[in-house]
This record gives structure tokens, C-alpha cells and sequence, in this order.
């Protein structure tokens, strides 16, 4: 007994513990994401992108336009409508809060360097660097899966990423001018920035 009592007493010493992922607000909401996104966000698949630290204001804008198939995805779009459902603002609160793991996965040295000459037309929007600017919806490259990077390039080269959104319109006109290596040179080199 004298032990219980000695236990119940350091801990009520001890104070509140440190509060973890799972303790955010909007946790309960965004836990569904974590099959595909991975826990807290942070992606360990080639082809699934990062959201944590995502900018609230694009993810609730992707989330919106994946519910409505304004950008087509037969796998996002029922979570889409779920994460609307219970609350957008909070799913994608949630994964802003959230830091950004990037993945450890390994990038070939040239397609990287080759990446970095090519990417100044990216520059205009996204930062020299693939910062992005969260006030305008551009979002943030840095550290995504390689392979997700490639596929969204490519899906904005054939037209199949957002049909009919005009704001995008000057960025698939610039995709559509570049190579396929080139389109994987810049998701080389945006996936290596930290």
C-alpha cells in the first residue's frame, strides 16, 4: 500500500505529462489519415505526400476540392468528404501543427543538381528553395516523397490534375514544356530541401 501511495505521489508531483501528437486538437478527426499519411503526418511512402507542417489554408483547399472532384483521386476523394464532414479547419489545423519528418529516403546527387538549374521557373511561386507562400496556397515542396513530387508534375502535364481550376493554368503551361527526366530532377531536388 505504501508503495501505491508512494507512486500516486510522485506523479501528482511530477505535474501534467508533455502533450504528444495524439493530445492535439483535432487529433480525433485526422486519426483516419494516418493509414495512408502516416502518424502525425509525416509519410514514409514513395508516393503519399508529408502533411504535417502542411499550410492550413492548401490542405483545407485540397481537402475541399478532392470532396467535390474538382481534383480527381478515386482514393482521396471519400476521406476528403469525411475530413469535410467532421471538420476541415481542424483536420488540416491539426496536421499544420504537426513537424515535418522528412523521409531519409536516398536521392541521386546528379538528378538533384540538375533539379536546382531547372527549378528557377519554379521559383516565381514556390521560392527558390520550395518554401512556397502559405498566404497565397502555394505549397510548401520541401522534403515531400520524391515520387509524389514526380507524380504531381506529371499529372499537371497531362492536364489531369485540377481540370479547369484557371489559377493553375500558368503552372501546367509551364509543365507542359519540360521533360519527363526534368520532371524528375525538380521532384529530386525540391524532395532534398530542407
Amino acid at each position: 500500500m505504501r508503495y501505491l501511495l508512494g507512486t500516486f505521489a510522485v506523479l501528482l508531483l511530477a505535474g501534467p505529462a508533455a502533450a504528444g501528437p495524439l493530445d492535439v486538437p483535432g487529433y480525433a478527426k485526422a486519426f483516419t489519415c494516418s493509414a495512408c499519411h502516416g502518424f502525425a503526418g509525416n509519410s514514409r511512402a514513395a508516393t503519399v505526400p508529408i502533411l504535417a507542417g502542411m499550410a492550413p489554408g492548401y490542405l483545407k483547399k485540397a481537402l475541399q476540392d478532392y470532396a467535390s472532384g474538382k481534383r480527381p483521386s478515386t482514393e482521396m476523394e471519400p476521406y476528403a468528404k469525411m475530413a469535410v464532414q467532421l471538420g476541415v479547419d481542424e483536420v488540416a489545423g491539426y496536421f499544420a501543427s504537426q513537424k515535418r519528418e522528412p523521409t531519409s529516403a536516398g536521392l541521386d546527387g546528379g538528378s538533384v543538381v540538375r533539379g536546382k538549374a531547372a527549378a528557377a521557373q519554379c521559383a516565381v511561386c514556390h521560392g527558390a528553395d520550395g518554401r512556397g507562400d502559405a498566404a497565397k496556397n502555394i505549397p510548401d515542396l520541401r522534403a515531400q516523397p520524391q515520387g509524389y513530387l514526380l507524380s504531381q508534375i506529371l499529372l499537371f502535364k497531362a492536364e489531369r490534375r485540377s481540370p479547369g481550376d484557371e489559377a493553375l493554368a500558368p503552372v501546367k503551361a509551364i509543365m507542359k514544356t519540360i521533360s519527363d527526366q526534368t520532371a524528375a530532377d525538380l521532384a529530386a531536388y525540391f524532395a532534398s530541401q530542407r
